[in-house]
């Protein structure tokens, strides 16, 4: 033996075996021994990550000696999680094989601990690739509602936030790269998600545990759109859209590119898009905003629905050994007409000066940055900042009549340690202030401040056949509001005999400082038990607690978007209808919940099967009080007229109740070919009171399939979905009749000039059927869309 070899051999001896850099070599291949090209390999635990060649063969080099946990995964395929030991020769000859998982597995990137819809001990979904581009829409709701657990409040296209398993608003979040995106759309739900779809990368859906690192807002759930806009390498690539839709005449534009040089990476994104009013195929009780065309009878468009959006985004970062720091700004832009609020003369309700729309506007900056230790107990930390300035006003007759203004300051600190005890996971520090205000003749919620500190854990352990992931976070919330006015109104009922007034027209309007602290704690459990090769069942066990927002607490006034007169729950009502601060103490809405997940994770067929059960105390929600108040406009709402009451909202009070939400989502996929594919899906939530009675807007029953036909350049999916009849519903709302919606897509790649190029063809409602979200406040007047076409060419670099 030679002195060098002597010498390697006594440096590696006295050397940790981390410190030992060795490599992997191998190939990852089908069940049919057939390489995978660009299957992504990295070595869990660190920052080592490879791509596979054409032939499906790879090399790690730099990996340290011993026990290692190598983490495959590739498109279409179910993820390998496998050890390999490093001894001093390295591995060599390694042969990774996947099998096919026909419910594609997609990481959840924005969380401490492994997170997948085939993995994690709570349900997860992930949009993303060409099935995002597929289902993308104008609002964030409407492109996710194809998900299991999610439903959409569709306001008549215009606007839309997400629904899971029956809750939205303020209970359920959006973050844009886990930063809350910072609108106004959790107050009402006429105001348009300040986020876009064209431009992501994928958007995740996320309950249990992994909520508790966003706060107790997302008591519901967490809708995290993903992007790049602080890119982590300097790889040059991106991807560009052209889209014209018949319906509303919308044409739509858009890009992301990333490139750089050296420690430099780049970013830049950029959409626009532009719609008239939408048609609909029927003009039952939507006359009086409807559009006819004397050469169709079958021809009519939700007047006062056209949208112009457009916006921007550019980011750059430094790269260095131990990971990046960067920063982006974007600036966005829409305006979109509110339907339902056309004030004024009815003759005149068409002219643009007579409509309402919205003219909305933010911008947001965000730091992100993540740095790698080389040794010590921590692993990484990671960092988020974000600034975002969001204004969005309601012109009407030519003039800004209410003004919605929110700038929020944000601050996430995750410190990810190395494996303690086999325990992987770390803690996150949280600040956020929210500065909200809103003024106007319909500013029905006073400014507030709110202000949130937190600290949330989560960790994770495999004990053999388990997996054990744990969450907690505890909370200080504080919000303020110096000028909390009690309106004196003309509160009044609409009696068949009398027009009864009980109202207090005749007091001053009082005005109160309010000031209400409070500490949320949230716990989590979960539990994956891999009982058989190939399946899993997950069972996560939560409590969560949420303070209340500020406009479920301070409102006091008319909220035209949702055809009512909103009052608190800071106040209380009378036996003589007359209305007072209340002095009780304003409690936390608590909710217990249990989620049982039963999956297939691979081979020809896979399913996941979710059942839940979750009790809120305290549920904050609207009554119908039998009163009406004067909206201070003559709108068009669809109310009783024989009154001539249509200048009046009814007045709803904001209450707490104890209620219980209960429902499944099923899955099925079938591969029954290389090219076929059939899945199956059904989901539904009931959403009642525990005392007896039903909750508003609660989402039907649903259930439908969709056959894909995909080869190398082809791709076909026919889509099929079944709304069910919902007349489980609240005193003051109205059934709603089942229907079934037929969509269908085709698209073709090919190669022009080095250019990766696909063009499409997709059709939404070919039935051209009549359908009304039960969900929407809107349903009677902005039911869906009839059928369309969108022609389109999408192009990659």
């Amino acid at each position: 033996m030679s002195k060098l070899s002597t010498i390697s051999l006594l440096v590696a001896a006295l050397l940790p075996p981390s410190l030992v850099a060795k490599s992997i070599e191998g190939t990852v291949v089908n069940k049919a021994g057939k390489g995978i090209a660009n299957a992504s390999i990295e070595v869990e635990g660190t920052d080592i990550r490879v791509l596979t060649d054409n032939n499906g063969h790879f090399q790690i080099s730099g990996v340290g000696l011993g026990n290692k946990q190598i983490h495959v995964r590739a498109p279409g395929f179910a993820h390998l999680h496998k050890a390999l030991t490093l001894e001093q020769g390295g591995v060599k000859n390694a042969m990774l094989m996947l099998n096919r998982s026909p419910i594609e597995v997609i990481d959840i990137v924005a969380t401490p601990v492994h997170m997948s819809a085939m993995e994690s001990a709570v349900p997860v979904s992930v949009l993303s690739g060409e099935t995002l581009r597929r289902q993308q829409t104008a609002t964030l709701g409407d492109s996710l509602e194809k998900l299991p657990g999610v439903n959409t409040n569709f306001h008549a296209k215009v606007a839309s936030t997400p629904i899971i398993r029956g809750l939205s608003g303020p209970r359920v979040l959006v973050t844009q790269n886990g930063l809350d995106v910072s609108d106004v759309s959790r107050v009402g739900p006429d105001h348009s998600v300040a986020s876009e779809a064209s431009t992501a990368q994928q958007i995740e859906v996320l309950r249990g545990p992994a909520t508790l690192f966003y706060g107790s807002g997302a008591i519901g759930g967490v809708v995290n759109v993903v992007d790049t806009r602080v890119p982590t390498d300097n790889t040059t690539r991106g991807e560009w859209n052209l889209e014209s839709n018949s319906v509303d005449d919308q044409n739509t534009a858009s890009f992301n590119a990333t490139s750089g040089i050296g420690s430099v990476a780049l970013y830049v994104d950029a959409f626009w898009r532009e719609s008239n009013d939408y048609e609909v195929p029927v003009p039952a009780e939507i006359h009086e905003h409807s559009e006819g065309n004397d050469n169709d009878e079958h021809h009519y468009k939700v007047a006062n629905s056209a949208e112009e959006s457009d916006g921007f985004t550019v980011g750059s970062s430094y790269l260095f050994d131990q990971g990046y720091v960067g920063v982006a700004v974007e600036k966005f832009n829409r305006k979109y007409g509110i339907p339902g609020h056309t004030h004024g003369d009815e003759e005149a309700h068409n002219e643009a000066e007579e409509q309402v729309f919205a003219d909305l506007a933010q911008t947001k900056v965000q730091l992100l940055s993540e740095y790698k230790f080389n040794k010590g107990w921590l692993d990484k930390v990671n960092v988020r900042a974000g600034f975002t300035e969001y204004e969005h006003a309601e012109v009407e007759h030519g003039m800004i009549g209410t003004t919605f203004k929110n700038d929020t300051n944000e601050l996430k600190v995750d410190l990810l340690h190395q494996p303690l005890s086999a325990w992987t996971g770390g803690v996150s520090l949280h600040y956020k202030h929210s500065d909200v205000e809103a003024q106007g003749s319909e500013a029905f919620t006073p400014p507030s401040d709110t202000q949130t500190l937190a600290i949330g854990v989560m960790e994770e352990r495999r004990f053999g056949d388990f997996l054990v992931q744990l969450g907690g976070r505890i909370e200080q919330v504080e919000i303020t509001a110096s000028n909390v006015p009690l309106p004196s109104i003309d509160a009044h009922s609409h009696d068949a005999e009398m027009h009864d007034h009980i109202g207090h027209d005749s007091e001053a309007t009082k005005v109160y400082a309010v000031e209400h602290q409070f500490t949320p704690v949230s716990l989590s459990s979960g539990l994956v038990w891999d009982f058989a090769q190939n399946y899993n069942l997950g069972l996560s066990v939560s409590h969560s607690e949420r303070a209340p927002s500020s406009s479920e607490l301070f409102s006091f006034g008319p909220h035209i978007g949702t055809g009512t007169y909103e009052v608190g729950a800071l106040f209380k009502m009378d036996e003589h209808g007359h209305f007072e601060l209340d002095e009780q103490g304003i409690a936390l809405e608590k909710s217990h919940n249990i989620d049982i997940t039963l999956r297939k994770t691979q081979g020809d067929i896979g399913f996941i099967f979710n059942a839940f059960y979750n009790q809120v105390d305290n549920y904050y929600y609207q009554i119908e009080t039998g009163l009406y108040a004067q909206s201070g406009h003559s709108h068009d709402h669809n109310h009783e007229h024989e009154h001539d009451h249509a200048s009046e909202l009814p007045i709803y009070l904001f209450k707490t109740d104890d209620v219980v939400l209960h429902g499944f989502e099923a899955q099925v996929a079938w591969q029954l070919t290389d090219e076929l594919k059939v899945d199956v899906f059904s989901d539904f939530v009931r959403a009642r009171l525990e005392e007896g009675g039903d909750l508003p807007r609660t989402p039907p029953l649903r259930f439908g399939s969709q056959l894909s036909y995909q080869t190398d350049n082809l791709s076909a999916h026919i889509h099929i979905t079944r709304y069910q009849e919902q007349d489980r519903i609240a005193p003051e709302e109205t059934a709603t009749d089942g229907y079934t919606l037929v969509d269908a897509s085709i698209s073709y790649d090919l190669s022009v000039l080095n250019q990766d190029l696909s063009i499409y063809l997709r059709g939404s409602n070919l039935t051209d059927t009549e359908a009304r979200v039960h969900s929407s406040f809107l349903k009677d007047i902005g039911p869906r869309p009839g059928r369309s076409f969108a022609l389109g060419i999408r192009g990659y670099f």
